[in-house]
């Protein structure tokens, strides 16, 4: 087995005194889609600003065998830790283009990289109309699509979504999602929060269920898809 590329140990996150994360253990292959599914400020996105250095945090968080813990959000950046935050996060008063080109800025292969873009703009036809107009004009899915495709360009080792489907209207939360069940394909390894459990247990090999700062079940995603007590608390399904 290949050593995890992520691994999380005793994790505690602080605000002042509010302990919104507690001593939890969790690890990712390389190549693994995972996730953290729980209720609103069960902790999943003061874990996740913790993996990007955005966070002070106690334990300890290793990244391809290293300790983050000293280490700024654009170092981690730059070795591949990519989140797309929630609210998105983009430059509003950038082009859609300039976004695009923004999620590359790293790269120095800037024929492939236009390449990349080309077919982004094949495939998502909105933000071809729009390439040239400001960012901020978009609808929120063509944001969040936006986003994605903007973090993708960076060619993450680890791709961090922080509540990709929110305030999303359902035509464009299946666009998102599409995008993100090819990521198994391309051997991205994700980390993806999500309020909407089914969703996110549909796309990903593992997760983890998270409630008031605890990790408190996991196991494969299948298996919590039919797991009687996840489906009543967090599918909104009666057990059968």
């Amino acid at each position: 087995m290949s050593e995890p590329l992520l691994c999380v140990e005793k994790l505690d996150v602080h605000y002042g005194g509010i302990q919104a994360v507690r001593q939890i253990d969790f690890s990712l292959a390389p190549g693994e889609q995972a996730t953290l599914i729980g209720a609103n400020g069960a902790g999943k996105s003061s874990t996740v600003r913790a993996i990007t250095g955005l966070q002070p945090f106690g334990g300890d968080i290793r990244y391809q065998g290293r300790s983050i813990k000293k280490r700024s959000p654009e170092a981690l950046l730059r070795d591949g830790i990519v989140m797309v935050p929630e609210g998105r996060g983009i430059f509003h008063r950038l082009t859609v283009l300039e976004n695009l080109q923004m999620g590359a800025w790293l790269r120095r292969d800037s024929v492939t990289v236009r390449a990349e873009i080309d077919a982004i703009f094949q495939r998502f036809p909105r933000l071809a109309e729009r390439q040239n107009q400001l960012a901020g004009l978009l609808s929120g899915g063509e944001q969040q699509l936006l986003a994605l495709n903007r973090a993708l360009l960076s060619k993450p080792r680890l791709l961090i979504l922080d509540e990709p489907s929110m305030g999303l209207a359902p035509v464009m939360v299946e666009q998102v999602f599409s995008v993100i069940a090819e990521l198994r394909e391309a051997q991205v390894t994700l980390l993806l929060i999500e309020q909407n459990a089914r969703l996110a247990l549909e796309v990903t090999d593992r997760a983890w269920v998270m409630d008031s700062g605890n990790l408190v079940h996991s196991g494969p995603s299948a298996e919590l898809l039919t797991d009687d007590a996840i489906q009543h608390i967090y599918l909104g399904e009666a057990p059968v």
